[in-house]
């Protein structure tokens, strides 16, 4: 495992952008609304030929009563627990305020080694005399950095591997493990989904719509596999999006869609289906991902002998466009069917990956071309003289043809049908391509 850094500090000194300049992409939110950053994000960066797991953290607010920063709070908390250094971040502009004093001292209490770092120092090596007062939070000597700029970065890395036991003897073990994005409209479940199968508090849940902002990383190894669970904001309809920090949520959620191998579509089982669900589901059919339909709080719903069939036959209707993907009722309260879930998604992983050979495709062609004869146009008729897949995730199929307008869509899905009926391809879209014989488009 990579050293576990976590960075902390009072709401709006520079966390996220010091984040995001160490690991040299723009992953956590960074705007200058305090709180932005409410969850643990995670991202990796390397120093001295090692690498680094960095936890950004939203700001620790002791005394508050709000119910979103006391969970802030603790997120932040447990940060601290799972980390071996701390980096504490203060702001030189602002001094030492009441609140630093406080963390300091829960720092101090946690045991684990900190790291001062006052950020906004744009001068590195002429600091102000406001910079020394920061000795009186006795946590040693304290690191002067200009987040946005990386000023005094590698200074303050080096601090942290100093901290660091055996820094450098580690290996890096490959991430085999199949990346799971947990996608839908706000308030469906995502958070409390990855919660019950993670054991503990790793996301913030709330009733409030709209809680998790950022897309955060959960792993789980388990009898069915190893598995990334990638929460992510709830998607909102563009109307609603009426600020800039729920824009960069959206551009999240679809970052983190194209991360994932597989993609849980949440269904709020109580609301039932809406326009929003079919556009979550979009972004994923787009990419190609492997999909779920997650029917979830479905302990909350009235039933009789035949409500999951009624309510199973209305889904594969209003998801006609992906009648693929396997439908699923789970409750992320209770844990129903969340081992089943995991088989799903390992099942699902395997059919997006699916390669079948030339021969076999052109097998399941010959049958199909012989039970339905191809379509024809003023005497013309259509000639597919051979089909082979050319990647996975999704699989593609290139079709070689006499005339591409001869392959008219509905003729494709029967072909595609007949591919589904032998093959499976359960939960993953498939794509054709169509070549003119001696064209290169």
């Amino acid at each position: 495992m990579k050293p576990v850094i976590a960075i902390v500090g009072r709401p709006n000194v520079g966390k996220s952008t010091l984040f995001n300049k160490l690991i040299g992409r723009r992953l956590s939110i960074v705007d200058d609304t305090p709180g932005v950053t409410r969850d643990r994000i995670f991202g990796e960066c390397e120093w001295r030929g090692t690498g680094l797991l960095l936890i950004d953290t939203g700001g620790i607010e002791p005394e508050s009563e709000d119910v979103i920063l006391a969970q802030m709070r603790r997120q932040a908390n447990l940060a601290i627990e799972s980390a071996e250094v701390i980096i504490f971040v203060c702001d030189i502009t602002s001094g030492i305020m009441a609140a630093d004093s406080e963390i300091a001292t829960m720092l101090r209490k946690s045991g684990k080694p900190v790291v001062l770092c006052i950020n906004k120092c744009d001068r590195i090596g002429e600091n102000p005399p406001e910079f020394y007062e920061f000795y009186n939070l006795g946590l040693g000597d304290p690191i002067a950095v200009s987040s946005v700029h990386g000023l005094g970065t590698g200074d303050l890395l080096d601090a942290v591997c100093d901290h660091i036991p055996h820094f450098g003897e580690e290996e890096t073990a490959q991430d085999d493990s199949v990346k799971v994005a947990v996608i839908g409209k706000p308030n469906a479940g995502k958070s409390s989904l990855v919660n019950k199968i993670a054991g503990e508090e790793r996301v913030i849940v709330s009733d409030i719509a709209g809680t998790t902002r950022d897309a955060t990383d959960t792993y789980i190894e388990n009898e069915f596999g190893k598995f990334t669970f990638i929460d992510t904001a709830g998607l909102r309809r563009k109307s609603r999006v009426d600020n800039q920090i729920e824009k960069y949520s959206i551009l999240r959620a679809q970052m983190a869609v194209e991360r994932a191998n597989v993609c849980v579509i949440m269904i709020d089982a109580v609301e039932g289906f809406t326009e929003q669900d079919s556009k979550v589901a979009g972004i994923a059919l787009e990419q190609g991902k492997g999909c779920i339909i997650a029917v979830n709080k479905w302990d909350a719903v009235e039933k009789d002998g035949k409500t999951m069939a009624a309510y199973r036959k209305k889904l594969m209707n209003d998801f006609s466009f992906m009648s693929y993907a396997p439908i699923i009722f789970i409750s992320a309260k209770t844990g129903l069917r969340l081992d089943r879930l995991f088989e799903l998604i390992g099942f699902v992983d395997n059919q997006n990956a699916m390669r079948i050979s030339t021969g076999k495709l052109n097998d399941v062609l010959a049958d199909a071309e012989a039970r339905v004869q191809p379509p024809t146009d003023k005497g013309r008729r259509l000639k597919i003289y051979y089909i082979t897949q050319a990647s996975t995730r999704p699989p593609t199929f290139v079709c070689f043809v006499n005339r591409a307008d001869l392959f008219h869509y509905s003729y494709q899905r029967y072909i595609e049908n007949q591919i589904r009926e032998v093959f499976g391809l359960e939960g993953t879209p498939v794509r054709f391509v169509i070549r003119e014989r001696g064209h290169d488009k």
